[in-house]
């Protein structure tokens, strides 16, 4: 680090920052404050890259004009934070970064004062110089002086900001709800927060504000908003985080359809706000049965043209050992269509047959629709006349390749869903631009866990059945559907919503029905039974992951790179430390004694 004294600003002040300066500004005098991010030492010129958050501006230091400065300058680093006043002018822009929106233009440098070093950094603040992520989340505060994460979080403030615009514009309250909450079952594990005052009590960090937004439905608000900061102790993967932000939003006196209406123009709004784009006005419905089936998952990707489609009832009696024994076992088989793709090599094919492996697929069959007519090791099995006519059922053009598998007709349409992922991730069949939304809904209200030996809410307990499908409740409780709702964009899980219980005699039934007593009940939920005795009113609402939206908006694969400061994969904050032990002292002040840590 170069030895000089940081100079004060002594009354500087900035007139722009460094993305702002145009062709309109020229012989305007200029101060600028920013981070020097490339240096060019020309000998009788030098060329200093300045970079705020906003952008870049090239600053120009002439020997001839100004000896002193032009040394001083020479003594600069990257990273030097620095101060620049000086007359902007025209640029030769032929060897310019054509993407700079201030190419056209450069200051020509009359004074600087040097603000504050900087040490060797341990990675460039470069985009083109990829850096191991674990040393990104050491030292955040350079990471995020990099340009993509500095827009990154600018749009993360421009949805934010377009969020609370059109909440307010249609009678939202913004409310906000606690943090320090109790511990509630049917969920991800909770962060538990020891009491000082209360010996041997805790209390949690809320998972989501579920029961607080009902709360304020029964209190009257009518329509309530937050933007919700959420904490679970769960595995992480690039969609989730231990602490998560969502727009959470309830209303009274609405059904389901009010709910999805009041969020398509919401996303409209967001959408046109933060990427200048328009989407459909209403999304696409799609009941959980028809996703399954279709797609393998319960959060379709719209953007791949690949459909699952069974064809167990043309491939009776074929002969061939695999389907034969399939049907046999009351198996189902099912085929995709894989456009553009009957001229792939074995090595090609082999290559699928691998990635079906990894998905659970057992085995994988083909048949290229070429123009010579269809190719196969099957055809022997299933004559020229079934395959142009299992081709023809399927859709599959001159030029596409239809995959086969058999297998337990759900967990086949789960596995070749895999596989469908896999097939769009390693082609690169999947547009970051394109935006597909849709409604998944009509979802089971339980499903049955054999960790637990019990049914579980599918959602959340607080969640409404279909009215139509209460016959079920006692007997038949895996038919039960409930009055619930996802939305996805571009297969991600964006939102997740549902018609809430208002009655408390429903409310006691589900809760018994996912095996709580009414003794756990009442511990547990007593002050939600309770209110609901107190007139409370039909209501409905939806949380929907604000981290998840910027990333796609961001064309980014991990909601880290849409956090200021993410934790990394196993939980930890690497620039802070985060979690550390604690003192004895802490420890004793809240009556918690460690017994045993593993390394």
């Amino acid at each position: 680090m170069s030895e000089f004294l940081p100079e004060p600003l002594n009354g500087w002040k900035r007139t722009h920052n460094c993305g702002e300066l145009r062709l309109s500004n020229d012989t305007q005098e200029v101060t600028l404050m920013g981070w020097v991010h490339r240096l060019r030492n020309l000998g009788g010129l030098l060329f200093v890259d300045l970079r705020d958050r906003e952008g870049i501006t090239q600053c120009v230091f002439n020997k001839d004009t100004d000896s002193a400065l032009f040394d001083k300058a020479a003594e600069l680093h990257n990273e030097y934070v620095i101060a620049v006043r000086g007359k902007v002018a025209p640029r030769n822009t032929e060897s310019t970064n054509k993407s700079l929106p201030t190419k056209d233009i450069e200051v020509n440098v009359t004074e600087m004062k040097l603000l504050n070093p900087c040490r060797v950094l341990p990675f460039q603040i470069s985009e083109e110089q990829p850096t191991d992520e674990g040393l990104r989340m050491q030292y955040r505060y350079l990471d995020l002086r990099k340009p993509r994460l500095a827009r990154n979080l600018a749009m993360r403030h421009r949805i934010a900001k377009a969020v609370r615009d059109h909440m307010d514009s249609q009678g939202f309250y913004e409310i906000e709800t606690p943090i320090l909450v109790a511990s509630t079952p049917e969920g991800a594990r909770d962060y538990l927060v020891p009491s000082r005052i209360h010996a041997g009590h805790f209390y949690a960090l809320p998972q989501s504000p579920q029961l607080y937004k009902q709360m304020c439905m029964v209190g009257g608000l009518d329509r309530y908003f937050q933007i919700a900061r959420c904490f679970r102790d769960e595995d992480l993967r690039a969609d989730r985080q231990p602490e998560f932000t969502q727009i959470d939003i309830e209303m009274s006196f609405v059904e389901r359809d009010d709910i999805l209406d009041m969020v398509e123009k919401l996303m409209n709004h967001v959408i046109k706000t933060a990427l200048g784009r328009d989407i459909p006005a209403k999304f696409r419905r799609m009941p959980y049965s028809e996703a399954l089936e279709k797609y393998g998952s319960d959060k379709p990707e719209l953007r791949l043209d690949m459909v699952i489609q069974n064809v167990t009832e043309q491939l009776h009696d074929t002969g061939f050992g695999v389907f034969d024994s399939a049907l046999a076992n009351k198996e189902a088989i099912k085929a995709m269509v894989f456009p553009g793709q009957a001229g792939a090599s074995r090595k090609e094919q082999d290559t699928l047959k691998e990635m079906a492996v990894e998905a659970g697929l057992p085995g994988l069959f083909f048949l290229a629709v070429t123009e010579k007519g269809i190719k196969s090791s099957l055809l022997k099995f299933l004559g020229e006349e079934r395959a142009h006519s299992l081709a023809e059922s399927v859709g599959a053009q001159e030029g596409d390749l239809i995959l086969l598998a058999s297998g337990p007709s759900q967990q086949l349409s789960v596995k070749m869903g895999k596989l469908r992922l896999a097939i769009a991730n390693k082609y690169n069949l999947l547009d970051p631009k394109r935006l597909e939304f849709l409604w998944v809904i009509d979802f089971p209200m339980f499903s049955w866990s054999e960790e637990e030996d019990r049914l579980v809410a599918e959602h959340h307990p607080f969640t409404s059945p279909l009215p139509e499908d209460l016959q079920f409740m006692e007997n038949e409780p895996l038919k039960v559907r409930a009055a619930a709702y996802d939305l996805v964009l571009n297969g991600c899980e964006l939102a997740s919503g549902s018609v809430r219980i208002h009655q408390r005699p429903l409310q006691e039934k589900i809760l018994q029905r996912i095996g709580l007593s009414m003794e756990e009940a009442l511990q547990k939920f007593g002050f939600l039974l309770n209110a609901f005795e107190y007139g409370a009113p039909p209501h409905a609402g939806i949380a929907l992951g604000l981290d998840r939206l910027t990333a796609i908006c961001c064309e980014e694969a991990s909601i880290r790179e849409v956090i200021a400061f993410p934790k990394n994969t196993n939980a930890a904050d690497l620039m802070s430390g985060a979690p550390v032990i604690v003192t004895e002292e802490q420890l004793k002040s809240v009556h918690l004694d460690v017994t045993e840590v593993e390394e």
